[in-house]
C-alpha cells in the first residue's frame, strides 16, 4: 500500500494538492480550507486513494454491517421541510400512526430472529411527548431485552423533551431510563445557516442539534451523525458541516459513525433540482473519510444510494455498508430511491461485501464484533 501511496504522491502536480495529500498520509489535520481545496480541485482517483488509505489503516480490509429493522411511528409531522417526500398532516391521503400495539406487534414479528438494533424515526407527531414513546421503549425492552434501540432525531428530541418541560438533559435522561441506547443523526440535514434558512428553516437550528447530541453524549447515549448532500449546498457548506462535526467529536468521542445521506428528488418541492451523479456520492464519502479523523466510521447507507453504489463507496473510505433492514423504511423509497422494498438478508450482505473483495464483520450497534466471516 505505501509503494502505490507513494507513487500517487509523486504524479501530483499541483504542489498545493501534494502537500495535503502528504499531511493525510502523515495523519495530520487538514483545516477547512484544505478540505475545501480537496473537494474543489482533487480528481477522484486521489481522494479515493488518500480515503482508502486511512480506511485500510483503521480497518484492514473488513467491512461492517449489523442485523436491523426499522420502526417508523408515524409520518405525521408539524414541520414541512422542502426536501421531504415522507411528511403528511393528520387526515391527509398517505397518513399514518401506529399505536403503541400495531409497534409492538412489529416487534414481535423478530421473535427467535438473531436481529440486535431496532431504529426508531418518523415525523415530529404533535400530540405525542416524551412519556408515549418512554412507555414504547420501556415495552419493546420487556419483549427483547437484549435488542439495543437506537431512536429519535434530535428534531424529535427537541419535540417531545419541551413538550414534556423538561430541560435536555433532564428528558434525555428519562429517556435512557425508559430503554433508549442510543440516538441516530438525522435532522442534521446541512448546518451552515444559509441553507438551512432555505430548506428547513422550521425545524430545530444547527446550535440545538449539535447541543442535543453533545448533552447525550454527556449522559452516556452514544449517537451517530449524518449530512443531507447533493441540493443546493456547495463544497464550502459541506466543509463548514463536517468542521462543526469535527468540532463535537472532539470535545465529547461520543459519535459511532457519519453517515452522508444522499438527497432523492421525488415527491417533494425541491424536485426540480434532481440529484448529483454517482461520481458525486464517491467524491463526498471520500473527502468525509479523510476529513473526519477522529471519527471511527464512515457509513454508505444502501438504502438510500443503491447497493451498487455502496459496493464502490467501499473503495472511498467506506467501511460500514448499514444492515439487513428488512424492508422496514419507508423514508427513501417515497423519495425515489432505487429499492422500493429496501431488504437484505445476511447472506445478501456478506455476497455483497465479498463480492468487491472485503470481508464482512457482522457487528452490533457499538461496532463490538458478532461474527467475522472471513
Amino acid at each position: 500500500m505505501f509503494t502505490h501511496i507513494q507513487y500517487i504522491l509523486d504524479s501530483i502536480k499541483d504542489s498545493e494538492l501534494k502537500r495535503i495529500s502528504q499531511k493525510v498520509i502523515d495523519s495530520q489535520r487538514i483545516t477547512p480550507e484544505e478540505g475545501l481545496l480537496l473537494f474543489e480541485k482533487a480528481e477522484l482517483g486521489l481522494l479515493g486513494t488518500l480515503a482508502n488509505y486511512i480506511r485500510e489503516k483503521r480497518h484492514g480490509n473488513y467491512v461492517y454491517f449489523n442485523r436491523n429493522f426499522h420502526i417508523e411511528p408515524t409520518n405525521i409531522c408539524i414541520y414541512n421541510c422542502k426536501f421531504c417526500s415522507y411528511v403528511r398532516k393528520i387526515n391527509q391521503p398517505g397518513a399514518w400512526e401506529y399505536s403503541l400495539e400495531d409497534i409492538l406487534q412489529k416487534v414481535r414479528e423478530y421473535d427467535g430472529k438473531a436481529v440486535t438494533e431496532v431504529h426508531i424515526v418518523g415525523g415530529v407527531h404533535p400530540k405525542r411527548d416524551l412519556h408515549y414513546y418512554g412507555n414504547m421503549l420501556q415495552d419493546i425492552k420487556k419483549i427483547r431485552p437484549d435488542l439495543h434501540i437506537k431512536a429519535f432525531t434530535a428534531v424529535e428530541l427537541e419535540f417531545m423533551i419541551k413538550k414534556s418541560k423538561f430541560t435536555l438533559a433532564e428528558g434525555l435522561r428519562k429517556l435512557k431510563e425508559y430503554g433508549l441506547d442510543s440516538i441516530p443523526g438525522g435532522g442534521a440535514e446541512i448546518f451552515h445557516p444559509d441553507i438551512r434558512s432555505q430548506i428547513c428553516d422550521e425545524k430545530s437550528s444547527t446550535n440545538m442539534w449539535l447541543e442535543i447530541h453533545e448533552t447525550a453524549h454527556k449522559e452516556g447515549i452514544p449517537s451517530n451523525a449524518t449530512i443531507l448532500y447533493g441540493h443546493i449546498e456547495n463544497y464550502e457548506h459541506r466543509i463548514d458541516h463536517l468542521e462543526r462535526l469535527r468540532q463535537l467529536q472532539d470535545r465529547t468521542g461520543g459519535f459511532n459513525t457519519f453517515i452522508p445521506l444522499k438527497y432523492r428528488s421525488a415527491n417533494n418541492t425541491m424536485t426540480e433540482i434532481g440529484e448529483v451523479p454517482a461520481i458525486e456520492d464517491l467524491r463526498n464519502y471520500a473527502v468525509s473519510r479523510i476529513y473526519l479523523d477522529n471519527f471511527s466510521h464512515i457509513k454508505a447507507y444502501w438504502v438510500g444510494i443503491g447497493k451498487q453504489i455502496a459496493q464502490l463507496a467501499l473503495a472511498y473510505g467506506v467501511d460500514d455498508i448499514d444492515g439487513t433492514i428488512d424492508d422496514s423504511t419507508k423514508i427513501y423509497s417515497m423519495a425515489g430511491a432505487e429499492d422500493k422494498n429496501p431488504t437484505l438478508s445476511t447472506e445478501n450482505l456478506v455476497q455483497l461485501i465479498k463480492q468487491v473483495g472485503r470481508i464482512p464483520v457482522e457487528r452490533d450497534t457499538l461496532y463490538n464484533v458478532v461474527k467475522k466471516y472471513e
